[in-house]
């Protein structure tokens, strides 16, 4: 992985997911904690999708010498519970996730909102998308995972599929048997989603104490936080950027794969074409 000599260092990156282990690769970068669920003050994470989640967008690698680490290593971490032990959650947490990062943006700088979170319900989204949009205009770069209700028309899962916000598909889990990313079009018509990364069986961060603490997950979850943490670089070397011009820089410099819009968005995200200045 090519990051270009960034790592990161100073972009904060809100997290809403299952909460965070302490795991050693977060160092002491996780700025503040809050819990939606059970209202707890110290960082946990009673399913282990968050805390996956969070070591591929900034884990150090700290706990395998090197040889697991996330895409951006060094920048702040911002967790959000609003799943519960087994994944599952309301709408209204992730809607009061979204309100206290508004309110809190300028207190920890925080540039980027990760939602590897998606509902499947078809509608009642309205306030969901809302909020989302709000941050969007607010200038937060909101990235959303695509869901993993594929390989039918129409499977894009809320709130990836917001006319405003990145939302990511993954790259290998397209078509045959793995074809589980969701696609568009969405209800509203939009060609979703926007972008494609690697969600198939991805080494990150466990949510417990062992010799060596990491898991494989896969999915549009493990997806998101690789688009994100590149944005994060992005954001460390140019923090003039608006969401807008990520989001237009996402699209010229993605690899096409050949697929239907509907089904890779613009294509596959490069790391290295994303940070390359020409």
């Amino acid at each position: 992985m090519n990051r270009a000599g960034l790592t990161g260092k100073g972009i904060t990156a809100a997290v809403l997911d299952t909460g965070a282990f302490p795991h050693p690769d977060f160092e002491n970068r996780i700025l503040a904690f809050r819990d939606f669920v059970k209202g707890r003050s110290l960082p946990y994470d009673d399913n282990g999708h968050g805390t996956h989640v969070l070591g591929i967008l900034g884990g150090s690698g700290r706990a395998s010498k090197g040889s697991i680490c996330g895409v951006a290593p060094e920048c702040s971490l911002l967790p959000i519970k609003v799943l519960d032990k087994n994944g599952n959650g309301v709408q209204e947490n992730v809607i009061r996730a979204i309100d206290w990062i508004l309110e809190h943006k300028e207190t920890y700088s925080i540039r980027i909102v990760n939602i590897s979170v998606g509902t499947t319900h078809r509608d009642g989204h309205e306030r969901l998308l809302e909020a989302v949009e709000k941050a969007w205009d607010a200038g937060i770069v909101v990235v959303a995972a695509a869901g993993n209700q594929g390989p039918g028309r129409g499977s894009i899962t809320a709130p990836g599929c917001s006319r405003k916000i990145i939302t990511v598909g993954s790259s290998d889990m397209l078509v045959n048997h793995l074809g589980l990313s969701g696609r568009g079009p969405t209800r509203d018509c939009i060609s979703k989603p926007d972008i494609v990364a690697p969600g198939n069986e991805i080494s990150s961060c466990a949510n417990k104490n062992m010799a060596f603490p990491y898991t494989v997950k896969s999915g549009t979850s493990m997806s998101t936080p690789a688009v994100s943490g590149g944005i994060a670089l992005l954001l460390e070397k140019h923090p003039e950027y608006t969401n807008l011009e990520i989001k237009k820089r996402l699209k010229s410099r993605a690899r096409d794969l050949g697929y239907p819009h509907n089904l890779q968005g613009w294509g596959l995200f490069s790391l290295d074409d994303f940070l390359r200045e020409s």
